[in-house]
């Protein structure tokens, strides 16, 4: 195809940042025939050591898995993951009570971040590590890089589209900060996390592994996924002036003993001491932005985009789904990134938006509204509902994991169900009150009535 006199294998396309989004663009951009340079800060994550206290492994939904099955790569990527099918509440004396997500079949995929790195099997796609942004033009779509050498030689490189996908605190982001109309928010919130190690027992899982584990304990909460080693990584979410409140060993058991008990023997007394002061509790921000793109040289895409709190498990979901949602712009609009990158904007944003804000509410839904009889309840009457009327009812949670109905979509049906759904039950309890009313003013019931004097005699009776 052609844009601009120029065709695709003649452009070159630079991704900035070779994380999961980015790597997977440059698949994107590689299968139509551009010529695509990825330049990654870091090195090479699928040679480096795991780092405690950074997830590596994420759960993978529907809108992931459709974005990597287009490249080919989902069977690759889902093949090397643990299924998760349910949620695993854990309460405070122990007991274990299964959540599902969904209907049967619909499951999330915990995966390894580092299977995610596939650029490379297209031979017009180059991975360029310990590579540094130092300073880039959206005018001349100049990139001047620092390589990761002692003598910091420097590279340049003309490209005709510039694709930021450099994370949270993306580097090619600033550059839109200097410009007139753009808009930017960041909002850490007030709960930080921290990462403990839960081993293996006897070389298999210490807990059922086809499950997210969550101990919900209303102002914050654990969770536990599981690693293809056999172990568990366990995040404790909670806000940061409860972590500073814990100082020592000792504390940290007493803390454990309270909230978190039958966890102790699974991580082991001592680990639990030491990984709990490995590093500081970390902190999470939420970052909205528009529009995503500057003239028909730049777009960002991803956490450079949309960072989201990780409370919902759709911050790569939403990010891969970026790279789809592009790719189908560029079908519609011939791949003339003057049409392309204002439709992608436009498109985009208002999804972002709204699943950043769903991410800050799930927080609040797993570590409290799980132990809540009234939303367990409600999600018995929506999942009848939508066995009922598939078509009809759809849980806000099936909609967002296991369907690509637009973010923004899902959430206005949402209020629009839950609207239909609670005035329903307030018909129904209320036909209850009035039926059972009338059957007692119709049928009163017989009471028997005692003599005074043998109520008396009876109290006399009784020993004080």
């Amino acid at each position: 195809m052609e844009s601009g006199g120029k065709s695709s294998k003649d452009k070159v396309v630079a991704v900035v940042g070779g994380g999961l989004v980015g790597a997977l663009n440059a698949c994107y951009f590689a299968r139509r025939g551009f010529q695509v340079e990825v330049f990654e800060s870091r090195d090479d994550i699928r040679e480096a050591k795991i780092v405690r206290g950074r997830s590596i492994n994420l759960a993978l939904s529907h809108r992931g898995r459709q974005a990597l099955s287009r490249v080919g790569m989902e069977e690759k990527i889902v093949s090397k993951g643990i299924p998760m099918h349910s949620r695993m509440i854990h309460s405070l004396n122990g007991k274990q009570s299964p959540i599902p997500y969904g209907k049967k079949g619909q499951v999330t995929v915990c995966v390894m971040c580092r299977n995610a790195g596939l650029a490379e099997r297209y031979p017009n796609a180059k991975m360029n590590f310990d590579h540094k942004l130092w300073l880039w033009s959206p005018t001349h779509v100049l990139l001047l890089w620092l390589e990761g050498r002692p003598d910091g030689s420097a590279q340049s490189l003309q490209a005709d589209l510039i694709v930021g996908c450099d994370g949270a605190f993306s580097t090619i982001r600033k550059q839109f900060l200097r410009r007139s109309r753009f808009n930017f928010s960041q909002t850490y919130i007030p709960h930080g996390y921290l990462e403990l190690t839960m081993p293996p027992v006897a070389g298999e899982f210490a807990m059922k592994p086809n499950y997210l584990h969550i101990w919900p304990r209303n102002t914050f909460m654990m969770i536990a996924l599981p690693n293809l080693d056999k172990t568990f990584t366990c995040t404790l979410f909670m806000p940061f002036d409860e972590f500073e409140k814990i100082t020592t060993g000792d504390d940290v058991m007493e803390f454990f003993q309270e909230y978190f008990p039958d966890a102790i023997p699974l991580i082991g007394v001592e680990a639990l001491k030491t990984d709990y002061f490995r590093l500081p509790a970390q902190a999470m921000v939420s970052i909205k932005c528009s529009p995503y793109h500057i003239n028909d040289k730049c777009v960002l895409m991803g956490d450079s985009a949309h960072a989201v709190v990780p409370f919902y498990g759709q911050g790569m979901n939403a990010g891969f789904e970026d790279c789809i949602v592009f790719d189908e712009i560029m079908d519609q609009c011939n791949e003339d990134f003057s049409a392309v990158l204002p439709e992608y904007t436009r498109v985009r944003v208002p999804d972002d938006h709204t699943i950043a804000d769903l991410a800050m509410y799930n927080y609040v839904e797993m570590r409290a509204h799980v132990n809540s009889k009234w939303f367990l309840f409600r999600k018995k009457v929506d999942d009848i509902l939508h066995f009922l009327l598939p078509k009809k009812i759809v849980p806000l949670y099936t909609m967002v994991t296991f369907t690509r109905i637009r973010y923004h979509e899902a959430l206005q049906r949402w209020h629009w169900q839950n609207k239909v759904i609670n005035q329903g039950l307030l018909v129904c309890a209320t036909g209850a009150v009035l039926g059972g009313s009338y059957l007692i003013a119709k049928h009163p019931p017989k009471i028997q009535s005692i003599p005074i004097e043998k109520v008396w005699d009876r109290l006399l009776s009784l020993k004080v």
